[in-house]
């Protein structure tokens, strides 16, 4: 059976795979947490409101089982059981006969185990947390300490601080082998520095573009024509919430600026102290 395209986006670049499927019934927990809230609370009401019909037509289908329901009455019988599915059984309607005592209490624990489920999956919903890592909108590439260097500025998007932040970035370069094969690999690009033990205002990235760097001797339009494109990924506890935070960003080739630098959005006042203008973040001028 032919499978559809699939859709993985990687910071903002969209990639595409085919041969795998996207809809996994067998994975169940999978399209539960990675499903959108709309999708999610629309597959909750279908389920419920599909347990609930079967068994009232189970109810339905005997007549007399339910105690004060009108006769043959589905209505009744799909209520009845919204009731007893949730375990609040208003007493209005009660089972009248052995075959809707059993059924009510088989109902009854579908009811405890179907809402045990959600509240989990809900729950797991819930306790992600969003990365709020700003990255800056473009790379640079300016003269720094007498050296060229590839920079980017990041920001942690929350009023609380980075703890223990890991920093790596790599470039997809193109090659080709030597029997001619079109070949794409991963460099790791070394960094000034990639650990920050306290991250409160901003990070500099900075790579010195030296022999050993896959940018060395490249221009601007060089590094479009091979469509380079860099990955950075960070990983880093958030102090507030007491969890972990990873997060990645992947640039074209495009998006990177020679010669330019990033403005400053760091202030001291005597009075007002060190403020940082996040807002400023991507901004940059000529070097």
């Amino acid at each position: 059976m032919a499978r559809s395209k699939q859709t993985i986006r990687v910071g903002g670049t969209a990639l595409y795979k085919t041969g795998t499927s996207g809809f996994d019934v067998s994975d169940p927990y999978h399209l539960a947490v990675t499903a959108r809230w709309p999708v999610f609370f629309a597959v909750f009401v279908a389920m419920f409101i599909f347990i609930n019909f079967i068994f009232a037509l189970l109810y339905w289908a005997v007549p007399g089982s339910i105690a004060n329901a009108e006769p043959r009455s589905l209505r009744d019988a799909f209520f009845f059981s919204m009731e007893t599915l949730a375990t609040v059984g208003y007493g209005t309607m009660s089972p009248a006969t052995t075959y809707a005592h059993v059924l009510s209490a088989i109902e009854i624990i579908c009811g405890l185990v179907f809402t045990a489920i959600m509240t989990g999956l809900i729950f797991v919903r819930f306790s992600k947390v969003k990365p709020k890592v700003l990255f800056a909108d473009r790379m640079v590439v300016s003269t720094h300490d007498g050296k060229p260097t590839l920079m980017l500025r990041l920001a942690y998007g929350r009023a609380g601080i980075l703890v223990s932040a890991d920093v790596r970035l790599h470039m997809l370069v193109a090659t080709t082998t030597a029997e001619g094969r079109s070949f794409r690999h991963t460099r790791e690009l070394k960094l000034v520095r990639s650990h920050m033990p306290l991250l409160v205002l901003t990070w500099t990235l900075m790579h010195h573009i030296d022999e050993h760097s896959p940018l060395h001797g490249l221009s601007a339009d060089e590094v479009i024509a091979q469509d380079i494109r860099t990955i950075v990924t960070i990983q880093a506890r958030d102090h507030s919430l007491a969890s972990d935070i990873l997060d990645l960003k992947t640039y074209a080739a495009g998006e990177i600026s020679f010669g330019m630098v990033y403005s400053d959005l760091v202030t001291f006042d005597a009075a007002s102290g060190t403020h940082a203008d996040v807002s400023k973040l991507s901004l940059i001028q000529p070097e």
